[in-house]
């Protein structure tokens, strides 16, 4: 059924080792010993200088050769597939090129007038381009904010973009609305509690 509105080093220290008396690990020590002499009552010390040797530690080998990780794959997620609405205003302007107009642009004052109609007239089960309290498309339209309110076009039943806009294109007054080269802007709104669709356009 369809409807028609004109309008985000280690360090290694260097540690002294610690010796001990004949230890032998990193040289030697010797103590002082007493010499005896022929003379039993006299005792000759002879200090023995001590020496100390140290060799320095190794220097610590070089690190592993690194290998930097490879830069982190990404994918961008692919582009959600358009809502029925978005398709709808596809196919409205590929029909629009076709016939030598622009294509009309998205207005979401637009797009929130015609949505808020398909959910009133799914909800109250009515289907009218006047509202119960009797508003018109372009009251609608325009309390949305948009100032030049052009046209509308609803249906009812269609289960896709491709068929409500077969549809409409077979229909002289919406086809007519459609292929308006005057209009500028449009909006879709959809309730499939029914597959109430409501179109308008604006200036």
């Amino acid at each position: 059924m369809l409807g028609a509105a004109m309008a985000g080093s280690a360090t290694v220290a260097a540690q002294q080792p610690r010796l001990t008396s004949g230890s032998a690990l990193a040289g030697f020590i010797r103590t002082a010993e007493p010499t005896t002499t022929a003379d039993p009552t006299t005792t000759t010390t002879t200090e023995v200088a001590q020496t100390t040797t140290t060799e320095p530690p190794p220097p610590p080998p070089p690190p592993p050769p690194t290998t930097p990780p490879p830069p982190p794959t990404t994918t961008a997620p692919p582009a959600p597939p358009p809502t029925a609405a978005e398709r709808v205003v596809d196919l409205v302007n590929r029909e629009r090129r076709r016939a030598g107009c622009r294509a009309l642009t998205i207005d979401q004052r637009i797009v929130a007038a015609a949505q808020a109609h398909s959910v009133d007239m799914a909800t109250n089960r009515y289907f009218s381009h006047t509202s119960l309290d009797g508003r018109t498309f372009a009251d609608r339209i325009r309390e949305a904010g948009y100032p030049r309110p052009a046209a509308e076009n609803i249906a009812r039943g269609q289960r896709s973009a491709d068929d409500v806009v077969r549809a409409w294109m077979n229909s002289s007054g919406h086809r007519a609305n459609i292929l308006n080269c005057g209009y500028t802007t449009i909006g879709v709104g959809l309730d499939t509690g029914g597959w109430y669709w409501t179109q308008d356009f604006g200036r």
